[in-house]
């Protein structure tokens, strides 16, 4: 790979980077979409080379959420313990499942969750807290809901535990965004770690891409705390659009 190509894969790193930061999804969802697309990569193949930028990009975006709205050390315990123990079952079925089923399943899985999303942009909800609506150990019960789902598709769960912490939990998006994070950081770890000993990593695109990331993920967790509340639930369900139409091409 010649100097030229690993510097595009960091500018594309970067762009990917600051709508993690943004959606709090440390880049995995879009990228996911963006390299099976521009690479012609196989669904298990373009998880695993996602989680490599994904897993530091986490890291570094929960810093920056914490550091912006404190996030409680038990919630994000909570979250992720069951997160990992239950993302070691679903990355283990993931990579013996057919490439193009699991393309099929992705597209469907991210077009509910934009429905969700969008739908409590336009109903009358309860604005966002800081505080949980429920108390703190049935965080685990998501957890585990959100590693097997996060193994089995690559997201580190974190997409999938924000809608529910805004719309169950009440809490704002941004909290819910910054505690996703915490969920995601080690189920996306023991997720690479699955997909890397089956041979399903692209570690010469993927390590460009991490760079690009970490120069550009607190710009976007920045600019999700400049935005209101209502107008980033709304990008964020179109960016899952966006994602599902992404992968649809390919299917």
């Amino acid at each position: 790979m010649d100097l030229l190509v690993i510097g595009l894969n960091v500018v594309l790193g970067m762009v990917l980077g600051t709508l993690g930061g943004l959606f709090g999804i440390g880049g995995g969802l879009i990228a996911i979409p963006v390299v099976g697309v521009l690479f012609g990569l196989d669904q298990q193949v373009a998880q695993g080379t996602a989680l490599v930028m994904v897993v530091p990009n986490v890291l570094l975006a929960i810093w920056r959420y914490h550091q912006r709205n404190r996030i409680e050390f038990r919630h994000a315990l909570a979250l992720g313990v069951t997160s990992f123990c239950f993302a070691i079952a679903g990355a283990a079925f993931a990579v013996s499942l057919d490439p193009g089923r699991m393309r099929i399943a992705f597209v469907g899985f991210l077009l509910a969750l934009a429905a969700y999303t969008l739908l409590r942009v336009f109903l009358r909800t309860q604005v966002g807290s800081t505080q949980l609506r429920y108390p703190w150990p049935w965080l685990s019960a998501l957890g585990a809901g959100a590693g097997v789902l996060g193994g089995l598709f690559g997201v580190g769960g974190a997409v999938i535990a924000t809608p529910i912490l805004t719309g169950v939990f009440g809490a704002s998006q941004v909290v819910a965004q910054g505690l996703s994070l915490s969920l995601a950081a080690p189920s996306t770890a023991v997720t690479l770690f699955t997909y890397a000993s089956h041979g399903q990593v692209n570690w010469a695109l993927g390590l460009p891409l991490a760079a690009g990331g970490l120069l550009s993920i607190s710009l976007g967790v920045k600019l999700a705390h400049a935005l209101p509340e209502r107008v980033l639930r709304a990008l964020f369900s179109l960016f899952l659009v966006l994602s599902a139409v992404l992968l649809g091409m390919e299917v």
